[in-house]
């Protein structure tokens, strides 16, 4: 049998457990791993090329030891971090899967990741528009805006809707799913109009001041909070009680429980994609040395758009 090639594998690796904000230095880069480019033979695993990785909120309670605010796995200290990626089959020994194909899905913040469970991943069917779309808009980011707006806030033609952190991956995506549902969007508290349907990404005091702006009736899906996540005591909520008085819905909600409903969203959006309805910004970090940057940037504040990673050409 002919030996396989084996190649470097440079991945990012997490050095210690993160307390208060994530920092560059939380995170190394490492080269000396190599990896073998074919699955084990009768694995049904897949090999994968990563072109791209997704920097995403809930990856900073991965970083803390025993979090629960996450349903995913917490990272262990000197081992590689995970998230959302888009990646090329270099081999495989599922049937489902043909090498050359793309797909998406979570792997290692590395070059190259063996999927031992490729069950997961999605098949990537439409590539004339950029693969990086995969990691938001046509990717987790998509979907959690898609679901949050339609299912959880079913939304009426002419209401008020107020996205929180609209310029990230999910906000600036739900602004315009409302737009194109003939909703009035406002992005600020300090508006004399009440508000219908409330996107949740950031918590604490907005939160608090939202409350205070909602209608009766209104509808709030909480997707996440990305201003507590950094600290080790978070704020509290004081206005809780005019959910009682208001008659308001507010709902917690995680998309990995619609993953089902993938395909029906992609159907949905290439469209608009196609013909120009939907406005996307991306905020592309180059390399994989620049991937620990990227990440800590995203709870600094310092992206606008999707913040990803290139990490390689096809």
């Amino acid at each position: 049998m002919e030996k396989a090639e084996m190649r470097p594998n440079k991945k990012v690796v997490l050095k210690d457990y993160v307390t208060g904000f994530v920092e560059e230095s939380n995170m190394e880069v490492v080269a000396t791993d190599t990896v073998q480019l074919k699955v084990p033979e009768g694995s049904t695993a897949v090999l994968l090329k990563n072109l791209y990785l997704s920097c995403d909120p809930h990856m900073r309670a991965q970083m803390t030891k025993n979090d629960k605010r996450v349903a995913m796995h917490n990272f262990l200290p000197g081992s590689v971090i995970s998230g959302f990626g888009v990646g090329k089959v270099l081999d495989s020994g599922h049937p489902d899967f043909k090498v050359g194909e793309h797909v998406w899905g979570v792997a290692g913040w590395e070059e190259y990741s063996l999927i031992t469970a490729p069950e997961s991943l999605f098949k990537i069917k439409y590539t004339d528009v950029p693969l990086s779309y995969y990691t938001g808009i046509l990717g987790m980011p998509g979907l959690t805006a898609y679901v949050g707006f339609h299912e959880i806030c079913s939304p009426k033609k002419g209401e008020y809707v107020f996205v929180s952190a609209a310029s990230g991956a999910v906000g600036q995506l739900v602004g315009q799913f409302a737009k194109l549902m003939g909703c009035y969007v406002v992005g600020s508290t300090s508006s004399d109009e009440k508000i219908d349907i409330y996107y949740e990404n950031v918590g604490g005091s907005m939160l608090d001041a939202v409350l205070l702006n909602m209608r009766e009736h209104g509808r709030i899906a909480v997707c996440g909070m990305i201003s507590q996540v950094n600290l080790e005591k978070p704020e509290g909520v004081h206005n809780l009680i005019f959910l009682i008085a208001k008659r308001i819905e507010m709902k917690g909600f995680n998309v990995i429980d619609h993953f089902h409903r993938y395909p029906q969203y992609v159907e949905t959006i290439i469209p608009y994609i196609r013909d120009k309805k939907i406005a996307y910004l991306e905020d592309i970090a180059e390399g994989l040395d620049s991937a620990p940057a990227a990440l800590a940037g995203l709870f600094a504040a310092r992206n606008i758009g999707k913040q990803l990673v290139a990490v390689a050409d096809e």
